[in-house]
């Protein structure tokens, strides 16, 4: 008899690409995933994986019995995710990615109460700045800041705004000027934010985006160490406003305006096209809107409200 948590255990083994990276996955000990991929060889009378010490690829048996367990698992869940609202209720699992900074200062914050609404669903939040692949790392849904990166089809929906602001230290400032338009940056040190794509500074001037260079004083991949590194004066740092308005605010931060305003973003939720039905994502996109607001919560800030007003 085929069991479904043995199905599942090898869906996430395929799609990981490891028994390690699929017990994580499912909170399980490797000990249980390999005992599950061997009943489940046992059952079906041939072999799906081949493991060595060194690799772990799926034979042809596994390709084809790959495809058709997937369509199984997501019709199981779909199946229990139906009857619960039925029931009035939201429930099973869902796994999400966001960026590491935002997800601590807001993302979080902002699931909490979703969740004690809805007690049945059962999440999964994972934190990283890389950009991930939604079917091949096994995310229902990605959260992110920024352009869409993604192989296949998918469905995206806007969460909040997001403005950029140019911030520097008074330290900074004191020490190496406050520069006022957009090519007295190239004289100046920034703090870059090192993923891909985002690198470059882009302001918009006379309906057009120009791109600026600095010199670099730090690159790194993680926008709350960029924070810390203008905050310790090391140069001048382009932010999302959700990372800097209480650093504004108490003016350990100062907003540098160069006559030009930094190229905005988008905060967005994107999913599989085929989840577009999910009724736990269509919940939990119009609670995320309704936490963040329209603008956004963190732009409220008086100093960033003039900006804004510019």
């Amino acid at each position: 008899m085929l069991k479904l948590e043995s199905a599942a255990a090898f869906v996430a083994v395929a799609e990981s690409g490891s028994i390690s990276e699929a017990a994580r996955r499912m909170s399980l000990s490797k000990s249980v995933i390999s005992e599950r991929l061997s009943e489940l060889e046992r059952g079906l009378g041939t072999k799906l994986l081949d493991r060595t010490t060194r690799k772990l690829s799926i034979t042809e048996a596994g390709r084809g019995f790959y495809e058709r367990a997937k369509r199984i698992m997501q019709e199981v869940a779909d199946a229990r995710a139906e009857i619960a609202e039925r029931r009035g209720e939201l429930a099973g699992p869902l796994r999400i990615s966001a960026p590491t900074s935002f997800g601590i200062l807001h993302l979080g914050p902002a699931l909490y109460g979703f969740l004690a609404k809805h007690p049945g669903i059962e999440l999964t939040l994972d934190l990283e700045d890389r950009f991930v692949s939604m079917v091949a790392d096994g995310y229902d849904a990605i959260v992110r800041h920024g352009p869409v990166v993604e192989d296949g089809p998918v469905i995206v929906k806007k969460l909040a705004s997001s403005r950029r602001f140019l911030v520097a230290s008074p330290d900074y400032t004191e020490q190496f000027g406050l520069p006022v338009t957009t090519d007295d940056l190239k004289r100046h040190k920034g703090i870059i934010y090192s993923i891909r794509g985002a690198a470059d500074w882009r302001f918009k001037i006379s309906r057009r985006l120009v791109t600026i260079r600095p010199e670099t004083a730090l690159r790194v991949n993680n926008g709350i160490l960029m924070r810390d590194a203008a905050l310790a004066g090391l140069g001048l740092a382009l932010l999302p406003a959700y990372f800097i308005r209480t650093e504004i605010a108490d003016k350990r931060l100062t907003v540098v305006d160069v006559g030009a305003e930094p190229e905005g973003a988008t905060i967005y939720i994107a999913c599989p096209e085929d989840r577009r039905g999910s009724a736990k994502l269509r919940a939990l996109t119009a609670w995320l809107r309704n936490a963040f607001g329209d603008p956004p919560y963190w732009e409220h800030e008086p100093a960033l409200t003039s900006h804004r007003e510019k």
